[in-house]
């Protein structure tokens, strides 16, 4: 059934929003039209004027409402933002908009913004549970996402200190057969969480922090025997955890602490016999009060836009040889 031609206006409040909202020579509103190559934008003065096939001038308008309202709460429209919105009002997404505003605030202005339905649904679990575990291929955020709520909740005093772990089970590699002492032994392990911190906090105050013993990072081995109170406790790459490991971690929750978890099930690097706890957990903690999933899908990977490709490329290789 062909769309019957429709036309719509839509009028901006202020000089300055309509040009925040066209962008740099028009470049944001060059993006709605490449995106909607069937729908004719008219910008005149602070109106738009859209016109073209009913159903497609809809998402058009939708887009444009839902920008405006970015540009309305002083959100830029950068990094894909645009591209983003044009994305969730066609996958019917209800309020792009406020996907996109849900921030966690890291300190010096700086501001760790949700890219994704996935990733503000994360966010928000991270903020209602007490252990969340994120779960999804790489690219998602979800340790990015999970360190900046925890440098969040350092830097507003609701916790006193942060605790990362991995465990040290990558590419058959064990930490004995490593050359050097613990920290060189554990570093290759950890460098991804370190990475995390500096571009939140810097380098010099990640050291700082690191000294002083607010920011411990440690194998997860180290983990046994302790209690953790005042602190939100992070497990990075949770697909290589054992359920025996799993288990001892979970039960190292204190008083006043949190914890996310975060790891691939797809891309375990144990033992072909050996079931990953983080597959397990799944089956023993659903459904229990201030325990939340949350799968992350190649539709939440925000690095390069070929990443998302090649995460459902695989992901239908794997489905259709099991």
């Amino acid at each position: 059934m062909i769309s019957q031609a429709a036309e719509r206006r839509l009028r901006v409040p202020s000089n300055h929003l309509m040009l925040e909202l066209l962008g740099s020579g028009d470049a944001n509103l060059r993006t709605v039209e490449s995106a909607f190559p069937t729908v004719r934008i008219v910008a005149r003065g602070n109106e738009f004027l859209i016109t073209g096939p009913a159903d497609d001038v809809a998402q058009v308008e939708t887009t444009l409402e839902e920008l405006l309202i970015l540009v309305q709460e002083g959100e830029p429209l950068e990094d894909g933002r645009v591209e983003k919105v044009i994305e969730m009002v066609r996958e019917k997404v209800p309020s792009p908009s406020g996907v996109l505003s849900e921030s966690i605030s890291v300190g010096r202005g700086k501001v760790v913004r949700a890219k994704t339905k996935g990733q503000q649904e994360y966010i928000r679990a991270i903020r209602d549970n007490t252990l969340t575990f994120g779960i999804g291929p790489a690219g998602t955020g979800k340790t990015y996402l999970g360190m900046a709520a925890a440098v969040e909740a350092l830097l507003s005093g609701s916790i006193r200190r942060i605790v990362l772990t991995r465990p040290a089970v990558e590419a058959g590699e064990r930490l004995g057969f490593l050359p050097g002492d613990l920290a060189a032994k554990v570093d290759p392990y950890l460098r991804p969480l370190y990475d995390a911190l500096w571009d939140m906090l810097g380098p010099e105050e990640t050291a700082r922090l690191v000294e002083r013993g607010t920011i411990e990072i440690a194998p997860l081995a180290y983990m046994r025997g302790r209690t953790l109170n005042d602190a939100c406790v992070i497990l990075d790459e949770a697909q290589n955890t054992s359920p025996e490991q799993m288990k001892m971690f979970l039960t190292r929750l204190g008083f006043n602490s949190k914890m996310i978890i975060t790891g691939d099930v797809t891309q375990t690097d144990l033992p072909s016999q050996r079931e990953s706890g983080l597959v397990m957990v799944r089956r023993i903690l659903q459904g229990i009060p201030g325990v939340a999933f949350v799968e992350l899908t190649a539709r939440d990977v925000v690095r390069h836009r070929i990443v998302a490709a090649i995460v459902e490329a695989y992901a239908r290789y794997e489905r259709e040889n099991r």
